[in-house]
């Protein structure tokens, strides 16, 4: 059974099981493969619901979730599944993110080809292309390349994290955050299919940007749906 910190243990079962659906997701569309990637809730009482390192996205049970604190040091209470595992080597860029954005309840890491090899081919997503995007993701920028796991992390994404809800890891990954687990995981959707339709544009021609009235238009519009001047 799942262990409990704090009075909402139904939350955290619900959050085991959510975390569970997702990374099956992430692995069925390929975002993450092998033991790639790592997922984390916020819960009551201080403390995080994360993926554990080096286990496969795809076939992970509620029970070898883990509970850490808001630094990423794992909690002496665990389910019994989670004996022996470990938190994600990653953690550090989801407590980060955690650190700068109170309004943030879920992260998600993970390594979505067409915008790695974006990263790859130095194409930024930053720029005002597709409407959509911008009206609900803004920019998708990339931050500098930061050794895998690496106290580096945290600093690479610890500027571009305050004002965006999906970042590119140059050569690595992607980071999504959102208010729960299925609003970061469809910024992760939504990010892969914009770097799909670039990279397939490209192919096809230069990719002209939105008109820059429109694109401060939209750019003002998701502001305003994110609460923010």
């Amino acid at each position: 059974m799942p262990s409990s910190k704090g009075p909402d243990t139904s939350r955290e079962e619900q959050a085991r099981e959510e975390i569970v659906r997702i990374c099956r997701l992430a692995w069925e569309r390929g975002y993450v493969a092998a033991g790639d990637g790592n997922v984390s809730v916020r819960l009551a009482g201080g403390c995080l619901l994360v993926t554990p390192s080096g286990l496969s996205k795809g076939f992970l049970r509620p029970e070898q979730l883990m509970l850490t604190d808001l630094e990423g040091a794992a909690l002496p209470t665990q389910a019994d599944g989670a004996r022996g595992l470990r938190p994600s080597s990653e953690l550090r860029l989801h407590c980060e993110a955690y650190r700068q954005r109170p309004d943030i309840g879920a992260v998600i890491h993970a390594h979505p080809v067409a915008a790695v090899a974006c990263s790859l081919a130095g194409i930024s997503l930053a720029e005002a292309v597709l409407p959509e995007v911008v009206l609900d993701l803004g920019a998708i920028p990339t931050s500098r390349y930061a050794s895998p796991a690496s106290e580096e992390g945290p600093a690479a994404i610890r500027d571009l994290i305050r004002d965006h809800d999906a970042l590119i890891l140059d050569r690595h990954g992607s980071v999504t955050v959102g208010r729960d687990l299925w609003d970061a995981y469809l910024k992760l959707e939504r990010m892969e299919h914009a770097a799909s339709i670039v990279l397939a544009a490209r192919h096809l021609g230069p990719v002209e940007p939105l008109p820059p009235a429109e694109a401060k238009r939209l750019a003002a519009r998701h502001r305003a749906l994110r609460g923010r001047p």
